[in-house]
């Protein structure tokens, strides 16, 4: 037996606007159910995907915020360097550049439209 995927769920104030951010600045693609019982939009990039619900609050409460650190997502990458350059030339904030951490990862860090820290990276052996 296999697990054989992941999803990010991210609940926002408003899905339409971050459904924009990352089809636009991340190069997601983006699918609607916005008239679902349960409103969301699937982002789909690559062989990833984050689902965007409709939160019942004006803001999001991040993992830094919530427990005094942590990602709230970390998506895995060969191509790091490309693309940091790419979300660079797109106008999205880089909130720690791409460097080796402590922990044997190479990583940069972009924050999302709605303050989410979210990592890409790799493990180096």
């Amino acid at each position: 037996m296999e697990l054989t995927g992941l999803s990010c769920i991210f609940p926002v104030p408003d899905i339409l606007k971050t459904a924009r951010f990352y089809t636009d600045s991340l190069g997601f693609r983006a699918v609607g159910y916005v008239e679902c019982e349960e409103p969301h939009i699937c982002l789909y990039r690559d062989k990833t995907e984050i689902i965007l619900l409709k939160a019942n609050t004006d803001r999001v409460f991040t993992n830094r915020e919530l427990y005094g650190y942590g990602y709230d997502a970390y998506l895995y990458t060969s191509e790091m360097e490309e693309l940091e350059k790419q979300l660079r030339r797109n106008g999205v904030k880089i909130a720690r550049p791409l460097s080796m951490t402590d922990y044997k990862n190479r990583e940069f860090v972009i924050e999302d439209i709605d303050g989410r820290w979210i990592a890409f990276g790799r493990k180096e052996d």
